[in-house]
C-alpha cells in the first residue's frame, strides 16, 4: 500500500524473488487470512481509459485507493458488489475497511463507503461515519440518491443489514442518511433499484427460504415478489425483472417476470435440464416444532430417493455452520442433502437458535450460548422428526457438521454421547481457548464469547469440547484442510488425537490443498465417498 505506482510493486517483488532468504517479518495482524499468508500487498482500485482504438496497458492505470491501508475489493470474499461508478461517470463509490489509524483489522468490521474521482485528482473521501459495516453502494436511476446496506453493531458480522438512502449531487452526498428498513426484521443480502427509482428489489433470508422482496423507499413497506426457494441477483431489462433461483430440488436457473407479483414468471435458462432428466431427487418438506425457550424452530426433512413406504431408513442429521447461517430451501454442491438422499438416507436439518432468517433476536440468541439453546433445539428437532415419521430409524442416525457444525459434533460427543451411531466433524473447534489465539478474524470469537479470551477465560471454557473428552465414545470421522486458517488444522488433529488416545473408533481425512471448504471437484468427490462410506459402515 505504500507504493505510489504499479512499477514500485513490480520492482519490490523482483527484489524479493532475487533474495534467497524466505522469511517474512510482521509487525501486526493479519499474518494470514482465510487460506493465504499475507505478503504485505493490498488489492487496489485502479482506473484506466478504454477506447475502441486502443486498450490501456497496465502501466497506464491509475491507483485510486492510494492512501488507504485497505483491500479493494475486500478480502477474502469481496467483489464488484462493493464498487459503483457515480451517475456522471466521473467518480467511484466503494466499500473498504481502512486499517490506518483505526482499530486492529482482525477485530474490526468497520467497512465504510468512500468516494474518489476516477482521474485520480484527489484521495478517497470517506462518506460514512457508522462504526459498523457499510457496503453495496447503489445509485438510483435518476442519479439523485445513493443507497447502501449497513449494520449497526461494531464487531458483529451477522448483524442485520438495513437499507440506507441519502441524497446525491455532483459534489457528493447531501443531507442526512435515512434508514429505510428499520422496522423490517430481516437482513438484506443484495438489492438493486427498480427502474422508476421508487423502490428496491432485495433478497433476504426468511423462514427457511430466501425470497425476493420489493421495498418502497418512501415508507419502507415490504412486499414479497417471489417467496419460495433461494433467490439471487435481481436485475432489470426495461420493465422486466430477472433473477436467479434454486431450491432443494432444482439447481440455479434464470427467471424473468414483471415487477409485481401476480403475473406470469418464465424460466429463461434450462442449463441443467438434461442432467436433471436423468437424476432422481428426494422429496423435501419443511416442518416446525417447539424449541428452546418455547420458541418456534424450523427444520427440513428430505426423503430418500424412491422411498419404500414399507421400509425404515437411516438418518443423516446435518448441522449447519456459521453459526449464523441456515440450512434452507437451496441447492448447493457443498452439504447438499440430496447427496445423502440419493445414497438411501433420510436427511433432517434444523435451523437452531442462532440461525438467520427468523429475526435478529433469534440470530443473537446463540451469543455466549453455543452449546445451550442450539443443543436443545437439535434434540427437540430430531425427536419431532422421528415421532412424526415412523419410517425414520432412530437407532440408525449419524450427525454431521462443519465449522460451527463441527464444533457441535465435538460438543455432542461429550454432551449427548448416546445420541448417535456415528459422527462426522468437518473443520470443527476442539478447544475454544486456543482457537481464539490461532484463528485470524478475532472479531468473531470476541463477539461470540463477549471479549478476548484473556479478559474472560471462563466465557471460552463454558462450552469447550476439550473439557468433555472423557465422555467421548461415538465413532467419529474427522475432516480438515491444511489451508484452513479460520479453524486451523490443529483443532482437527487434536480432535483425532483425543479420539485415538481414548480408543474411540475414528478416522481422519486430510486435504493438504483445501481451506475451510472443500472446493476442487476431485476432492469434493473424495469427501462424499469417504463420508458416505463411513455412514454405510456404521449404519447399514
Amino acid at each position: 500500500p505504500d507504493c505510489a505506482d504499479l512499477q514500485c510493486t513490480v520492482d519490490r517483488l523482483a527484489a524479493e524473488e532475487a533474495d534467497p532468504a524466505t522469511g517474512v517479518v510482521y509487525d501486526r495482524l493479519f499474518v494470514r487470512h482465510w487460506d493465504t499468508w499475507k505478503d504485505h500487498r493490498r488489492s487496489m482500485l485502479l482506473a484506466a481509459e478504454v477506447s475502441a482504438e486502443a486498450s490501456p496497458g497496465i502501466a497506464d492505470a491509475r491507483i485510486l485507493s492510494k492512501g488507504l491501508d485497505a483491500d479493494v475489493p475486500s478480502k477474502p470474499f469481496g467483489g464488484a458488489e462493493e464498487i459503483r461508478f457515480t451517475p456522471d461517470g466521473k467518480g467511484l463509490v466503494f466499500a473498504a475497511r481502512d486499517a490506518a489509524g483505526g482499530p486492529g483489522e482482525p477485530w474490526s468490521t468497520n467497512f465504510d463507503l468512500f468516494h474518489v474521482p476516477v482521474d485520480g485528482s484527489a484521495a478517497p473521501r470517506v462518506l460514512t461515519s457508522n462504526p459498523a459495516w457499510d457496503t453495496q453502494p447503489r445509485f438510483s436511476p435518476d442519479g439523485k440518491q445513493l443507497a447502501w446496506v449497513a449494520m449497526s453493531r461494531p464487531g458483529f458480522e451477522a448483524d442485520r443489514f438495513r437499507l440506507v438512502i441519502q441524497d446525491w449531487t455532483a459534489e457528493g452526498p447531501t443531507g442526512e442518511p435515512r434508514v429505510v428498513t428499520e422496522a423490517w426484521d430481516r437482513s438484506i443480502s443484495e438489492f438493486e433499484f427498480a427502474p422508476d427509482g421508487s423502490r428496491v428489489f432485495a433478497t433476504a433470508e426468511h423462514l427457511g427460504q430466501k425470497p425476493l422482496f420489493a421495498i418502497a423507499l418512501a415508507d419502507g413497506a415490504v412486499s414479497e415478489r417471489v417467496g419460495v426457494g433461494t433467490l439471487a441477483s435481481p436485475t432489470f431489462a426495461g420493465d422486466r425483472l430477472m433473477w436467479v433461483a434454486n431450491d432443494l430440488l432444482h439447481p440455479a436457473e434464470i427467471f424473468v417476470g414483471g415487477l409485481d407479483a401476480g403475473g406470469e414468471d418464465k424460466q429463461l435458462t434450462h442449463v441443467n435440464d438434461a442432467l436433471m432428466a436423468r437424476t432422481k431427487m428426494g422429496k423435501a418438506e419443511q416442518f416446525s416444532f417447539t424449541g428452546a425457550g418455547g420458541d418456534t424452530v424450523y427444520g427440513w426433512l428430505v426423503e430418500p430417493v424412491d422411498r419404500d413406504p414399507e421400509a425404515r431408513y437411516p438418518v443423516a442429521f446435518l448441522i449447519h455452520g456459521g453459526p449464523q447461517g441456515s440450512f434452507g430451501n437451496k441447492f448447493h454442491f457443498r452439504w447438499n442433502p440430496q447427496a445423502y438422499a440419493g445414497a438411501g438416507y433420510a436427511v433432517v436439518m434444523i435451523d437452531f437458535h442462532g440461525s438467520t432468517g427468523y429475526g435478529q433476536d433469534f440470530t443473537d440468541a446463540i451469543r455466549k450460548d453455543w452449546g445451550g439453546k442450539p443443543l436443545v433445539d437439535l434434540k427437540a428437532g430430531l425427536a419431532h422428526a422421528l415421532a412424526n415419521h415412523p419410517w425414520l430409524d432412530g437407532e440408525r442416525v449419524c450427525a454431521l457438521g462443519a465449522s460451527y457444525g463441527g464444533f457441535m459434533i465435538n460438543w455432542i460427543a461429550g454432551n449427548w454421547p448416546d445420541g448417535f451411531r456415528c459422527l462426522v466433524n468437518h473443520d470443527g473447534i476442539f478447544d475454544q481457548r486456543m482457537m481464539y489465539y490461532a484463528t485470524e478474524e478475532l472479531w468473531f470469537p470476541e463477539w461470540e464469547h463477549g471479549g478476548p479470551e484473556f479478559a474472560d477465560p471462563a466465557a471460552y471454557a463454558r462450552f469447550n469440547p476439550v473439557d468433555h473428552v472423557e465422555r467421548w465414545q461415538t465413532p467419529m470421522l474427522v475432516v480438515h484442510g491444511s489451508l484452513d486458517y479460520r479453524v486451523p488444522i490443529e483443532q482437527g488433529l487434536a480432535t483425532f488425537t483425543a479420539l485415538q488416545r481414548r480408543g474411540v473408533d475414528s478416522r481422519f481425512l486430510h486435504f493438504p490443498d483445501e481451506n475451510h471448504w472443500v472446493l476442487s471437484p476431485a476432492n469434493s468427490k473424495l469427501w462424499h465417498d469417504e463420508v458416505l462410506a463411513w455412514m454405510d459402515e456404521k449404519l447399514q
